[in-house]
């Protein structure tokens, strides 16, 4: 029983009302249909409607007249409640009314910490529990007591806002300081390691997902006051020297790591791996003079041939490196590798999809070793025209590594060896594709190497090293031996993953191209590449179906289909039917896309970065479209498109019209890249 407690109250009742989310101490001095004047412990009067009033009204001051009075009154009772707020445990509150009541007023509370608890004893534990927001919810006149999860979900929800408010109190002016230091100088420090912590955090979070929710309200905060520029996060974070120069955030955003630390976990797997490899009989001896082209720095090996001449025609045996052997899918390895999906090869480094130890030693077709291999043979007449196809597996020994320069100067060296009349034969293999609808691009890639990496880099960018002999053959045969694999699997009812180009090419588009205007025109015909279980052409390779198996090494897609291929002639029967292999697909091609985007981006900012380095150069271009109030020109020296003004073109557009671009401002971070002039030749 709450002594004093009132259920109506009338004049000379002590009241409470919630204002500005505080609780007001007030005397009544008028009560009129349900509207009350209050005389407030502010010393001022306002009406509450009765509705407002806090459930612990009383107690009753009869014959109260005059401010004096009622200020003196006001005062004992808010001192007195302040007093007994300040003793009372919620927490303890909180445990004594678990598995007792869901909900209860103010008064069954304070009854817990005394027989006759007084009006203001009730108002006391009334304020206390108001405050416990994170053990109690107020719904006048009760109070529901909170589950053990609620509490646990409120305490640390509080616990972050509470660190969103200390961040942003002592983060802001700090940012603020990253923001504006000079370059060269040293960043300043946070004394308080924990608030430092959070902050690196934070900017860490911002540069991997510009929209993360976790992080937004305390971001919101701390860039109050700075500009809105393009990757905020990551200037800061650069500054403050929590990434180094030139970071990649891509990788951060691809949710990719690279190197190889992330295969540390995988030791057991690797070492499982790599005794099945050393446990392999040794190769026939047909399987021991295989001949692999990569070029120079190549680690992980993934295809080598054999080419001779033979009875009706030309024998060719292409040797697919298989780290299909012993491969747990499903198992831990199998996940970490599905989800990098690809490897990645960049100026500053190459990150391989397989522990590395795998992708360029155990695995790797390396001259000499004794490697597992799909091998795929073939017959074809000397047009290229495939008289016979069928796949095996065996181990092989790779006879040498050529590179690509070694096999172009034996090409031109020895017109009747064998590499001569492999590139006879990559001809022929192109030429068919071309009257079956291939659109080929003749562009290659200039060569970006960095000196002084990360610190001072300099960006070096040179014309790609021709060996477009050597490199015809290798292409050739790879999309021959692809295209094999999707055909033999449709005889064999195997399913695979194939990637499709279903689109219509214009016949007049077949062809080899390399000039930048015929380029440009053909590339925006063709529609993207699909990663599909059900065969379809390949229009822009001209092929009818295309199921790739000849990188295992480096991309996921080859290794299921180089173990769909390896299941079927080891046990009978393929690993996986249609049905599991489309169960793949969407997250395999969400990460293959992720992965594109790390590979195409990065590269494009060494070449802006080198630009940049060099701001009086004339850079050659060649005008390829209009596009309206602007045009677009190609960097054949660069391999990159930029756009400009038409007016700073002249007033005719001319396609293949070459020009020399002058440009002002160059963001690599941003991808924004103006020219300011081009003068025509």
């Amino acid at each position: 029983m709450v002594l004093g407690l009132i259920q109506h109250p009338s004049p000379g009742c002590v009241v409470e009302f919630m204002q500005g989310n505080q609780p007001v101490t007030g005397i009544v001095i008028e009560e009129k249909s349900g509207r009350l004047r209050v005389f407030t412990q502010t010393g001022r009067e306002t009406a509450v409607p009765a509705a407002r009033l806090l459930p612990w009204s009383g107690p009753a001051q009869e014959g109260l007249s005059g401010r004096n009075a009622m200020e003196e009154t006001l005062k004992r009772h808010v001192d007195e409640r302040a007093r007994l707020a300040r003793s009372i445990d919620t927490q303890e509150l909180w445990e004594l009314a678990q598995g007792e009541v869901a909900s209860a007023p103010a008064g069954w509370f304070a009854e817990l910490l005394g027989q006759e608890p007084s009006v203001d004893m009730v108002a006391a534990v009334g304020r206390a529990l108001i405050e416990q927001k994170t053990h109690f919810k107020f719904q006048p006149p009760l109070f529901h007591v909170l589950s053990a999860e609620d509490v646990a979900r409120r305490l640390e929800e509080a616990e972050r806002q509470h660190m969103v408010e200390r961040i942003a109190t002592a983060g802001r002016d700090f940012v603020k300081t990253l923001f504006n230091l000079p370059p060269g100088q040293t960043p300043p420090t946070m004394e308080d390691e924990g608030l430092a912590q959070r902050l690196r955090e934070v900017l860490l979070a911002r540069i991997g997902n510009p929209e993360d929710p976790d992080s937004e309200a305390v971001w919101r905060e701390l860039r109050k006051g700075l500009p809105e520029i393009a990757h905020l996060p990551l200037l800061l974070a650069t500054r403050w020297g929590i990434v180094p120069p030139h970071y990649n955030f891509h990788f951060d955003q691809a949710d990719y790591d690279p190197g190889d630390d992330w295969a540390a976990p995988f030791a057991e797997d690797v070492r499982r791996l790599t005794q099945a490899v050393a446990e392999l009989p040794e190769p026939a001896p047909e399987d021991t003079t295989f001949v692999s082209i990569d070029s120079a720095s190549t680690r992980d090996i993934d295809d080598a041939f054999i080419i001779r001449r033979a009875p009706g025609g030309i024998a060719l045996s292409v040797a697919l490196a298989c780290p299909a052997l012993g491969w747990e899918f499903g198992g831990d390895l199998d996940k970490a590798v599905r989800d990098r999906a690809t490897s990645i090869y960049l100026p500053e480094g190459a990150s391989n999809m397989l522990p590395t130890a795998l992708a360029t030693d155990v695995f790797s077709l390396r001259a000499g070793q004794t490697r597992p291999a799909l091998v795929a043979e073939f017959l074809l007449s000397e047009h290229g025209a495939v008289l016979a196809k069928e796949f095996r597996f065996a181990p092989v020994r790779v006879a040498e590594n050529a590179t690509y320069e070694a096999a172009e100067q034996s090409i031109e060296d020895e017109p009747e060896g064998r590499m001569a009349l492999a590139h006879s034969l990559a001809l022929a293999l192109r030429e068919r594709r071309i009257e079956r609808g291939a659109v080929i691009i003749e562009r290659p890639d200039p060569s970006i190497t960095l000196t002084g990496y990360p610190e001072k880099t300099e960006v070096h960018v040179e014309e790609g090293r021709g060996a477009p002999k050597a490199q015809l053959l290798v292409s050739e045969f790879m999309i021959l031996a692809n295209e094999a694999c999707a055909l033999w699997a449709q005889e064999k009812d195997i399913a695979l993953l194939h990637r499709t180009q279903d689109v219509a090419l214009p016949r007049e588009f077949a062809g080899v191209w390399e000039d930048p205007v015929d380029i440009f025109r053909a590339v925006k015909q063709m529609g993207p590449a699909l990663l599909e279980v059900e065969a379809k052409p390949h229009r822009a390779l001209g092929l009818a179906v295309y199921a790739p198996v000849t990188s295992p090494l480096r991309r996921y897609p080859d290794l299921v289909n180089a173990a769909q291929v390896l299941s079927f002639l080891t046990t009978g029967t393929p690993r996986f039917d249609a049905e599991e292999l489309s169960a793949k697909l969407p997250r395999l091609s969400a990460r293959l896309d992720a992965a594109a985007q790390v590979q195409r981006y990065r590269p494009r900012y060494w070449k802006l970065t080198h630009i940049k380095q060099h701001p009086k150069r004339l850079w050659p271009a060649v005008a390829v479209e209009d596009c309206g109030q602007l045009v677009n020109f190609a960097l054949p020296d660069l391999q990159i498109f930029v756009r400009a003004p038409k007016n700073l073109c002249g007033d005719k557009f001319v396609a293949g019209q070459r020009f020399s671009l002058v440009f002002g401002k160059v963001d690599p971070l941003s991808n924004e890249i103006r020219v300011t002039e081009a003068l025509a030749e």
